[in-house]
């Protein structure tokens, strides 16, 4: 009997459509023509890069020719005193960086508003002044307090820094008008936003524009105590005019994400202190928790915990974490989905202890993490560590994590020892990663994780493999190419013998009118890594790409257009088609008012290769083939309005009938610090098999009443679990480094028997984290 696929909670699927029979010389041809494609883009990649690195090499050993700006010294006695008024001696000293470079709506313009910005430091700090000055300072954009939000829809000030001079890793900045304040770190094939640095900032709105004053403490930064500069860009975003500006990189293909581009800050670090590079973290903790709505009704239980983290500069460049009796009570809610493919979903991190040099464990990420099948496996996913499959925590009684850079090799180590709870025993993680820099923006690295559980008997499960990336922005003078590639191979599951292997290249062009893309990954049958994610095993993969996107020259309304093919074609080991699904834009059009509407066609063909029941007795049997043919349109508001729409609809025909997709997100903004979005979506599918409705509900209210101290509300409803959950977060930060949690969760199950909501489980919790430096 063919084994039964079913939807787990974020799991779920559907199908129809007319069968097809593809001979066996046809498919097997598909896999010709992209092995092909790989070998030939391969050959010629490598000769290419070749000769740009060669001309790479040469500039390196030059002096740098950029724009420099330079950090003032404090003189004795001297002070600088937040307050976003520039006016210690210092910053008058300052020489500003100024004479910004508009990226958009005029390339290569002059700013239509002057930006300044000025730097200063002492033995502790690092501090920067910002003047964004706006002839319309009524009509600035600043809604947004909440740490760390995207700032979609706000006017902005942002900037990165390249601490080690290397070109490929650093860290993020963000401010805008109304004092939030955002960070991330950076590192080839994308940064983690969750990390929260330790630093202080004031802003001030004025009849001039607004000011930044801020303070970067050296400790919270890891960089090389013998250089004499780092890189550094800038950008502003001026919201209502829908404006771009940077300091250096303002072509199309740079950006002030691409490192490699940076100007340099010059600031002599000899007497710079990061004290004893020694933080400490204690929390304490209380919660109570109850679930009279469970099969078995557990009464309340109350209980208080402690423990601490501890960070420790081993040297400027690396850092030491220790973490004993982890809590992770304050962390949000992941948001809910509903999954109509056969393939579970990638939920990402959000626990602290995670996050803190995360990036120095990043192993072959697609492009923007979008590319499908680079995304199809990760031999490290840390929410395998400390959460049970049904995303309930389970303790962990310690862990040690040493990140940062020596030489010229980024360092990733991680141990962690997790508590016995209910069925789950013991374990011991434990994931290294060593990467090697070359040239400026290239690597080679390898990875190696391990998972043993502390019962008699059992084995231990392990994860090796390597990958490297060469890339450039000078190809042909002005272009990115990137080329990429991963080998990895784990242990072999009980009963099973080799077939364990993940492979695969890609060869990226990532510029602004021209972008293309040809990958190749095969994932065997028997390849799982144990601390990893793999959203499905046994396929080749196949994923070109070309997309262009002019933009039209001193048009009234539009600012740019896209067309393009995006394709995921998937065989099995032995060249059988079992999947091809193409994404074909169109029209993609961006209007100089924000505005966006887009017009797609995705043909799909799939073989099911297992029996699925996508829905309680809606079954799809094994071994059918589907064709189909999705249309869907997309119109998306610009987010600076006060109400905001984004509409998504689709319809069809969808496996063996059709589907009708209607997915909608209303945000509101009443006024500074205060942020309405309420998000929808629902399906219809009618299949030979059965019919069936899907839905999902998120109603978020976020409440902000300063940059230091904001309520969260959280509601989420969906057919799938068919839970309502709600979730309150208060998050106050007494000081930077100081914070205070107070979250309150409540579920309730939908009775349809009684056609009501009743209790399932709540939770309450309160948490406070204090951070000492030494």
């Amino acid at each position: 009997m063919p084994e039964t696929v079913k939807p787990s909670y974020h799991n779920h699927k559907v199908g129809s459509c007319k069968q097809i029979s593809l001979s066996r010389s046809y498919l097997q041809s598909v896999g010709g023509v992209f092995l092909t494609m790989i070998l030939v883009g391969t050959t010629l990649t490598l000769v290419a890069l070749c000769t740009a690195f060669s001309s790479v090499q040469a500039q390196e050993a030059q002096e740098p020719t950029g724009r420099t700006i330079t950090a003032e010294a404090l003189l004795e006695g001297e002070s600088i005193v937040l307050d976003g008024i520039l006016d210690e001696p210092a910053w008058k000293r300052a020489k500003p960086g100024t004479d910004f470079i508009q990226q958009d709506p005029t390339h290569g313009g002059t700013p239509t508003e002057r930006t300044e910005v000025r730097f200063a430091f002492d033995r502790d700090n690092l501090y920067m002044g910002v003047y964004n000055f706006d002839s319309e300072p009524d009509k600035m954009l600043g809604n947004t307090m909440k740490r760390d939000e995207y700032l979609r829809a706000d006017d902005r000030f942002m900037w990165v820094m390249d601490t080690f001079l290397d070109r490929q890793t650093g860290y993020f900045f963000e401010m805008n008008p109304s004092g939030l304040m955002a960070d991330s770190l950076m590192a080839p094939g994308g940064g983690n936003r969750n990390w929260d640095g330790i630093w202080d900032a004031k802003v001030l709105k004025s009849d001039l524009g607004w000011t930044i004053e801020l303070a970067l403490p050296f400790r919270t930064l890891n960089f090389d105590p013998n250089g004499t500069a780092w890189g550094v860009n800038f950008q502003r975003t001026i919201r209502r005019k829908n404006e771009e500006n940077l300091w250096t990189g303002h072509m199309r293909n740079q950006g002030l994400r691409r490192l490699s581009n940076t100007g340099l800050l010059l600031l002599d670090l000899s007497e710079v202190s990061q004290g004893f590079g020694l933080d400490v973290k204690p929390y304490l903790s209380a919660s109570g928790f109850e679930a009279p709505g469970t099969k078995v009704p557990l009464p309340l239980a109350t209980a208080t915990d402690a423990g601490v983290d501890l960070f420790y500069n081993v040297t400027p460049g690396l850092r030491a974490n220790l973490t004993v009796n982890t809590d992770f009570a304050q962390t949000e809610v992941d948001q809910r989905l509903v999954n109509l493919t056969r393939f579970p979903l990638f939920f990402p991190e959000k626990r602290d202890f995670f996050l803190d040099g995360a990036t120095f464990f990043n192993f072959y990420l697609g492009r923007n993490n979008r590319e499908p099948n680079a995304a199809s496996v990760q031999p490290f996913f840390s929410r395998r560590i400390g959460l049970h499959t049904d995303g309930s925590p389970q303790k962990i009684n310690y862990g040690a994590k040493l990140t940062g850079q020596v030489g010229k090799q980024d360092v990733g180590f991680l141990h962690v020892r997790t508590d016995e709870a209910g069925s789950a025993p013991a374990e011991d993680f434990t994931v290294m990663r060593i990467k090697r820099r070359l040239f400026t923006q290239s690597y080679v690295g390898m990875f190696y994780s391990r998972r043993h559980a502390n019962t008699a008997g059992s084995i231990s499960l392990e994860t090796a493999g390597v990958d490297f990336r060469l890339a450039t922005s000078q190809f042909q003078k002005s272009k990115n190419l990137e080329f990429n590639g991963f080998f990895l191979w784990n242990t072999n599951p009980v009963g099973t013998v080799d077939n364990n292997l993940a492979y695969g290249v890609r060869l990226d062009y990532p510029n602004d009118r021209w972008e293309a893309r040809v990958s190749f990954t095969e994932v065997q049958e028997n390849h799982n890594p144990a601390i990893g994610f793999t959203r499905r095993r046994g396929f080749r993969g196949y994923g070109p790409r070309l997309m262009f996107a002019p933009r039209p020259r001193q048009h009234r309304w539009i600012r740019q257009l896209t067309f393009g093919v995006d394709a995921d074609v998937r065989t099995d080991v032995s060249n059988r088609l079992l999947t091809r699904k193409l994404s074909i834009m169109l029209l993609d059009v961006n209007l100089h008012s924000q505005e966006r509407f887009r017009l797609e066609v995705i043909p799909t063909y799939e073989r099911l290769e297992r029996t699925f029941e996508i829905s309680p007795g809606v079954v799809l049997p094994a071994g059918t083939d589907y064709r189909f043919v999705r249309y869907k349109a997309t119109f998306n508001t610009a987010n600076r309005r006060i109400f905001a729409f984004q509409t998504n609809l689709e319809a069809g025909t969808f496996f063996s009938g059709t589907r009708k997709q209607v997915a909608a997100r209303v945000g509101f903004r009443p006024r500074p610090g205060v942020t309405v979005n309420f998000d929808n979506e629902w399906n219809r599918i009618s299949l030979n098999e059965g019919r069936f409705d899907t839905f999902l509900h998120r109603l978020v209210v976020d409440t902000q009443f300063s940059p230091w101290l904001y309520l969260v509300n959280n509601v989420q409803l969906d057919s799938v679990s068919e839970l309502m959950g709600w979730q309150s977060r208060l998050r106050w930060i007494v000081t930077p480094g100081n914070d205070l949690f107070v979250i309150y969760t409540h579920n309730w199950l939908d009775d349809n028997q009684f056609d009501r909501f009743v209790t399932q489980d709540r939770r309450g919790a309160a948490k406070f984290v204090f951070t000492h430096r030494f």
